[in-house]
């Protein structure tokens, strides 16, 4: 039996459904590539029809194709051996190009690659043949991969453009079917071309006749949304069908605390309101405890306050229609699933910077480095923090609030990469300053030492080098390169809450 996604895979770009825009730019990209020579990552939800897109590319363009899958080969040797040769060789066929498609390319991150995601940047910059990576998870990948490549996002397929597919896929399989069965089959798979057309060969298979009362819909997604969750505690719900509505949202208790949290006060007033803020911070310390244990069975106390709770809060049914908006804080990360993985690879990057957990550096450090370097104005913090966690300007723009393409988030990025650059420098010649410095001191041994050890990671050198620079009296000025040395470590303290260098 033939897999119908594969025996009605598109073989030509204008065959690809439903991402027109993302289709002409990567045609236009591989047009355009030896004016370039750049990557391409190719980035969207899965079932869109990223690969099927530069497989048909390299049809239209008569190229080869060499495909490596990341969640196979995720070594240095693995990718080297396939992608590295490939990436240099001429093609057997003699066409002068072959495309390199790399698919599942944000599986390489962390230590598990043992080098893959290295392997895969380098490939990528020194590249003689055209190089495809798909991703679902665009932030999963490096920011040095992402530096390195241009992007093309794949949207989701609308019902409009499944339809039409699937109709195509019946006729010519010689099955009758009724529209509605169609139209309930994609809109069940919601934006899955490739989970619509395996819905379709299963419901198909055997019949003559595909009517809509075959389809079983809402099998893929039961879940309600919190918009829906919200008007039914909020307004009008008893204890318990708050509660056991809640079971049905898409929400973690932590995310869920801060929606009816943001959104309560706009139908609770007086005392209602007060008795609802005391369910809602009995609620928080049962989070808190979770947090705290990691015993998650603690969340069904949580849910029963911030639900059951603030509903029994309320002084009889609501009426009326109400505004509902994400909480402050999350209107500002973002509910879309690629929005929170880029605060997720953010996070990431300050956890392991400052030795924290990324639920802390998610839930405690980046609320507050929000706060200080909102919308870039403390420029000079901002660059700081840029330095720090080596944040692009895609990543200053969310945390700070600022669009990224601004002359001011660009500068700021540009600033903190020289900021970095001359660190590294005083970093390289902090022991050779501090030995010159030891000369003059009245101290002798003990001040050359403390000035040697002025090139440790903590920064010390740094101040080794400042404290030189303001001796301009000729004096060796180890009163103050003391007292700088000491700030120093102080601020090392500071660094285990992740903002000891923004305080």
């Amino acid at each position: 039996m033939s897999d119908w996604t594969e025996t009605y895979r598109p073989s030509t770009l204008a065959e690809v459904r439903g991402n027109d825009k993302a289709r002409d730019a990567l045609k236009k990209w591989a047009d355009t590539w030896d004016d370039h020579r750049e990557a391409v990552i190719v980035h969207g939800s899965p079932g869109i029809g990223k690969t099927s897109a530069a497989h048909a590319l390299a049809s239209d363009m008569g190229w080869d194709t060499v495909e490596l899958n990341a969640s196979d080969s995720r070594t240095k040797d693995d990718i080297e051996r396939m992608a590295g040769r490939a990436s240099k060789n001429a093609t057997l066929g003699g066409s002068g190009r072959q495309l390199i498609i790399v698919d599942e390319a944000d599986n390489f991150h962390g230590n598990v690659d043992r080098g893959g995601s290295r392997a895969v940047t380098s490939i990528v910059k020194e590249a003689g043949q055209p190089m495809v990576l798909i991703a679902n998870d665009y932030y999963e990948m490096s920011n040095s991969l992402r530096n390195a490549c241009q992007d093309i996002e794949f949207r989701d397929v609308g019902k409009r453009s499944i339809v039409p597919v699937l109709r195509d896929i019946c006729r010519q399989e010689g099955l009758e079917f009724e529209d509605e069965a169609l139209d309930q089959i994609a809109q069940t798979n919601s934006g899955d071309l490739r989970g619509a057309i395996k819905d379709l060969q299963a419901l198909g298979e055997g019949r003559a006749e595909l009517r809509a009362e075959h389809v079983v819909t809402g099998e893929r997604d039961t879940t309600n949304g919190v918009f829906d969750y919200l008007d039914t505690v909020i307004k009008k719900a008893g204890a318990q069908e708050a509660l056991e509505a809640s079971y049905d949202v898409d929400e973690t208790p932590d995310d869920l605390i801060n929606w009816i949290e943001d959104n309560m006060p706009k139908d609770y007033e007086g005392a209602e309101l007060a008795r609802a803020y005391d369910f809602l911070a009995n609620a928080d310390r049962w989070l808190g405890r979770v947090r705290a244990t990691q015993d998650y069975s603690y969340w069904r106390y949580a849910g029963d306050n911030m639900t059951a709770g603030v509903a029994a809060a309320r002084d009889g049914e609501k009426g009326g229609w109400t505004r509902y908006g994400p909480p402050s804080y999350w209107s500002k990360l973002g509910r879309s699933r690629g929005t929170r993985n880029k605060r997720d690879h953010i996070a990431q990057g300050i956890a392991e910077e400052s030795g924290v957990s990324m639920a802390t550096a998610r839930r405690e450090i980046m609320p507050h480095l929000a706060v200080m370097t909102h919308h870039c104005k403390n420029r000079e913090l901002t660059v700081a923090m840029a330095a720090r966690y080596d944040l692009d300007a895609d990543h200053v723009s969310f945390v700070t609030g600022s669009g990224k393409d601004t002359n001011k988030v660009q500068s700021i990025v540009e600033d903190a990469e020289r900021l970095r650059e001359e660190a590294a420098v005083e970093h390289s010649g902090g022991a050779f300053e501090g030995s010159t410095r030891s000369t003059g001191s009245e101290n002798g041994d003990d001040a050359g030492d403390e000035a040697s050890e002025g090139t440790d990671e903590d920064g010390d050198g740094q101040a080794t080098l400042e404290a030189s620079a303001t001796d301009g009296d000729g004096e060796s000025g180890d009163s103050a390169a003391s007292a700088d040395h000491d700030e120093a470590e102080a601020a090392d303290d500071e660094q285990q809450s992740g903002l000891g260098d923004f305080m």
